[in-house]
C-alpha cells in the first residue's frame, strides 16, 4: 500500500463504513491519520489488471508495551465490486506471511457477528473465535456485539 493508493483505499474503507457491519467508525479519516495508525511493513493492496485497488489489508499495534510487540490488530476490506473473487483471502495470506516474517505471533480483530463472510474467511485462514464481547459499544445509536478472533502463528515461537 503506497501513497498513490490512498484515494482508492479510502473509497473502499468508506464503502465498508456505509455498509454498517465492518467497523464502528462512521467517517473515513484523512489519509495522514489512516497512514500513521498502520504499521508500514504490513500494508497490502490487491490490484486489478487495470491497476485499480480491489482491496486492502493492514495492521495496527495493539499496545506500545514491549510485551505485546508481537500482537497486532488487522483489517481487511474489499471493494464491493470485487467480492467473491478470492481477493480477501489473498490479502489475508499476504498479511499472515508479512507478519510471520517480522516475528509477529498473534493477529487479532473484532468482527461484527452479522459479518458472516468475514468470520468464514478468517476461519478458513486459521483464525479462531476467542469469544463474543456483548454490547461492547454503541454504533448508530444501538449497542453492538463483536466477535473477538485471533490467529496464533505456528511459525513464530
Amino acid at each position: 500500500m503506497l501513497p498513490e493508493h490512498a484515494e482508492q483505499v479510502l473509497v473502499i474503507y468508506r464503502a465498508g463504513i456505509e455498509e454498517g457491519n465492518a467497523t464502528f467508525e462512521t467517517e473515513i479519516p484523512l489519509w495522514e491519520a489512516f497512514d500513521a495508525a498502520r504499521l508500514p511493513g504490513h500494508r497490502h493492496v490487491a490490484l486489478g489488471a487495470d491497476g485499480r485497488v480491489l482491496g486492502w489489508a493492514a495492521v495496527s499495534s495493539v499496545s506500545s508495551r514491549p510485551a505485546y510487540a508481537g500482537v497486532v490488530e488487522h483489517s481487511v476490506y474489499v471493494h464491493p465490486d470485487a467480492r467473491g473473487r478470492g481477493v480477501a483471502g489473498a490479502l489475508l495470506a499476504a498479511l499472515i506471511a508479512s507478519t510471520e516474517q517480522a516475528g509477529i505471533w498473534t493477529i487479532q480483530s473484532s468482527v461484527f457477528p452479522e459479518n458472516t463472510a468475514s468470520l468464514a474467511l478468517h476461519a478458513r485462514a486459521g483464525f479462531r473465535v476467542i469469544g463474543t464481547r456483548e454490547r461492547v459499544a454503541r454504533h448508530h445509536g444501538r449497542w453492538r456485539d463483536t466477535v473477538l478472533i485471533e490467529r496464533r502463528s505456528p511459525a513464530v515461537h
